[in-house]
């Protein structure tokens, strides 16, 4: 599915099926103590129904399957569900997942003690989302949302890779990230309240492949570069890894959480 949002890379097109197969294999990348938070905070644990929005191949709800939560995961791709679909019967995990955007999701009202959305959130119409997933969750509900990314100013390789996006992207506007809380519209809190939010570094493992997997499975490269740009940009990107990087290698990144309690009417 072809997604235009001006917000987002200029408006440029992007689609997460073009990208998928590569998403499911790269993109599992989160360390242990990214979901250990998690479960610190007493959240996505037994006896608990949790909907994951902007699931892709259903990373967090397969990674935090262990714990025991009912999951139901949801994304707006027909392909990554497809992909999700496949890795959960692989691990041989009862979720559920429908192709679905965030705006067109349909429960009862109260159906979930938490609603996740791991590195999806700033795609969201939030006028229209955050109402309906205030009526989603029960009454003492939590909205937690994830994000994590690599640090280009402190990471040479990371920068260097970041670079080569942006020469065959130039509008993406995923690149220059710093560390920063994440950003909560305004409207998020005629419905919510902050409960705590979290910034902290995390060194995360690659090789030489996987990390050029990760780059290639992001949106400003598998998702919107055409044929021949994708082309290009392998054959230019394995050069420079080739060049800066040795066979293995960790990429400095930051993780980030931010817990919201469905506020009392």
């Amino acid at each position: 599915m072809e997604i235009r949002d001006e917000r987002i890379d200029a408006g440029k097109a992007f689609d997460w099926g073009r990208t998928s197969k590569e998403y499911a294999k790269y993109r599992d990348i989160y360390p242990e103590e990214f979901y250990q938070k998690i479960v610190d905070r007493g959240l996505c644990l037994k006896g608990q129904k949790v909907l994951d929005l902007g699931t892709g191949t259903g990373v967090l709800p397969r990674n935090m399957y262990r714990f025991g939560a009912k999951w139901i995961g949801t994304d707006i791709s027909p392909e990554q569900i497809e992909q999700a679909k496949l890795l959960a019967a692989e691990g041989n995990m009862d979720i559920e997942f429908q192709a679905v955007s965030t705006e067109q999701v349909d429960y009862p009202a109260g159906s979930f003690d938490v609603v996740t959305a791991c590195q999806c959130f700033w795609y969201f119409d939030h006028e229209k989302v955050m109402p309906k997933l205030a009526e989603l969750l029960k009454p003492e509900g939590k909205l937690l949302i994830l994000y994590m990314a690599w640090l280009p100013y402190e990471d040479p390789i990371a920068g260097k890779s970041e670079e080569l996006v942006l020469k065959y992207n130039p509008d993406w506007s995923g690149a220059g990230e710093k560390r920063h809380p994440i950003w909560i519209p305004d409207v998020a809190y005629q419905d919510f309240e902050m409960e705590e939010h979290e910034e902290y570094e995390v060194m995360v493992p690659f090789t030489k492949e996987s990390w050029h997997g990760r780059m290639l499975a992001c949106r400003g490269v598998g998702a919107s570069l055409s044929g021949k740009e994708l082309e290009s940009w392998d054959a230019e990107h394995r050069e420079l890894l080739d060049r800066i990087a040795p066979e293995q290698f960790e990429i400095k990144h930051y993780a980030a959480l931010a817990v919201l309690k469905k506020k009392q009417k």
